[in-house]
This record gives structure tokens, C-alpha cells and sequence, in this order.
């Protein structure tokens, strides 16, 4: 689906009608993904009250959620999912997808830590973190099971910047629905154009302080060496899509079947 005009949300798109096995679609209007809420102004976006979301999934930290608190759609519910609350152990660069510019406010720190390749080799472990690490399955198995439930309504779910994240997640949901590789691949690099524009900024000031514009393509962009990562992760694992969710996740095949018979039209 083409990203909704939204001015107070970043890349807010809708999975609606994206191709599945079997001559169907994902309904509309009912799986929603975007970047965080914090500017979210209903009165100014009438485009998104109009989506009359009712569950909020936030797949932040608790970090990102105390220096940018969710603005909720009115009447919508919150739900905590944080994908990142026990990945990683480290105190310094492990965190990465949770402070995505704050970790380019210095060019020749980046370079020490981020550069000659690793930012993007970072990012692929980053990424099978979110396959295998006990807080990312509990994450996503709350998505789902949130999902599951009979008085969902339209779920949007997020992170920071929607593609980390946000960006498995969707991917997951896609599989689960009956979505094809190179349908799920299209998705994930879908919102490049709106990251870019997101990011802008920031890669604008690093690049201009003498940064390395591939360690700020590497943090921030979105590059399908990042997909494939958690998708070998996926099947070295557990062998795909299905059961990465019912053993991984710990998502029931009841709860499974009530979200298909949901989404897909």
C-alpha cells in the first residue's frame, strides 16, 4: 500500500491490500505501521483519525519512551512491547537501533566504533537479536496475541523510525499471512523513501562535521542484508515462519488462525 499522507506521523503506512497466496490480500484498515507518535495531532491529521485506530503496539525502549512519549490516537489503547529490554547486554554500541542519531553526534567516535564495516554488521546482529533474544520473542508474541484478540479493532504498531523494528515485525505478519519472499522484501524496503526523508537531517549535519556518509547509510537506512539476517536466523532456529511463532513467540495456532480469518480478505 502507498504510505498515508500523514503530517504528524513518520512513514505511517497501512499493509492493507498487499498480496497474499491464494488470490487474497491483508484487509485494509486494520494493520497500520509507522514511526513513533510523539508529534501525533489528531486535529492536524484528519487522515489518521480517520483510520480510528484502537490498539497502539510500542515496540520502544523505555528509553525512547520517556524522551518521546506516544501521543495516542483518542480512545486507542497502549501496549508495551519493548523489543530491546533484556537483547543486549553491553552499555554502549549494542543499543544502536534504539538511539539511531545520537550514536552520529560525534564523526570521529563513529568512525572508531562504526566504521570499516561495522556499522552494518551491527545492524545484521541487531536484527537476528530480534529473532532469538527473550524480550524481542516476548515483544512480538504480545504484537500477535494482541492481534489475536476480539476487541483489537485497527492495530497500528511502531517503533522509533518504523523500519528496524517495525520492519520484522511487518515481515513476520506478511509470512504469517500467506505473503511470498519477494512481497515481504518489497515491504521491508518500502519505506526507504520516507526514512531517507526522516533522517535527513541528521545525516545531513554528520556528513557536513566530516562523517563517513556510509557509516550513516549503515545506521540509518534500511538495506535488505538486514531482512535476510533475521530470516536466516529464522530458519537456522526454528525452521520458518510457523514455528518461529508457535515455539519462539508462543503464539498459539488458535490465536493464529483468529488473526488470519481477521486480516486477510
Amino acid at each position: 500500500m502507498p504510505q498515508i499522507d500523514a503530517s504528524t506521523i513518520v512513514n505511517l503506512r497501512d499493509l492493507g491490500g498487499i498480496a497474499l497466496a491464494g488470490n487474497s490480500a491483508v484487509r485494509p484498515g486494520l494493520l497500520l505501521r509507522s514511526g513513533q507518535l510523539d508529534r501525533l495531532d489528531p486535529q492536524a491529521d484528519p487522515a489518521v483519525a480517520a483510520l480510528g485506530i484502537h490498539t497502539v503496539v510500542d515496540l520502544r525502549t523505555a528509553h525512547e519512551r520517556h524522551e518521546h512519549p506516544d501521543r495516542l490516537p483518542e480512545g486507542a489503547r497502549p501496549i508495551v512491547a519493548d523489543v530491546m529490554g533484556d537483547a543486549f547486554t553491553g552499555g554502549g554500541d549494542e543499543k544502536v537501533p534504539a538511539r539511531l542519531e545520537s550514536v552520529l553526534g560525534n564523526p570521529a567516535v563513529a568512525e572508531e566504533h562504526l566504521g570499516g564495516g561495522k556499522a552494518e554488521k551491527l545492524l545484521c546482529d541487531s536484527y537476528r537479536a530480534f529473532v532469538t533474544s527473550a524480550s524481542a520473542c516476548a515483544a512480538y508474541g504480545r504484537l500477535l496475541s494482541a492481534l489475536a484478540e476480539p476487541d483489537c479493532g485497527p492495530l497500528l504498531f511502531h517503533c522509533t523510525a518504523g523500519k528496524d523494528r517495525t520492519g520484522w515485525a511487518a515481515s513476520v505478519l506478511l509470512m504469517l499471512l500467506g505473503a511470498d519472499a519477494a512481497t515481504v522484501r518489497e515491504e521491508y524496503l518500502a519505506v526507504i523513501p520516507a526514512v531517507r526523508a526522516a533522517f535527513a537531517p541528521a545525516i545531513g549535519r554528520f556528513t557536513a562535521a566530516g562523517g563517513d556518509p556510509e557509516i550513516a547509510d549503515a545506521l540509518l537506512g534500511v538495506r535488505p542484508a538486514y531482512l535476510a539476517a533475521a530470516l536466516e536466523q529464522m530458519e537456522r532456529v526454528y525452521g520458518g515462519v510457523e514455528a518461529y511463532v508457535r515455539d519462539g513467540l508462543g503464539v498459539p495456532e488458535a490465536a493464529v488462525d483468529r488473526i488470519r480469518a481477521r486480516c486477510v480478505a
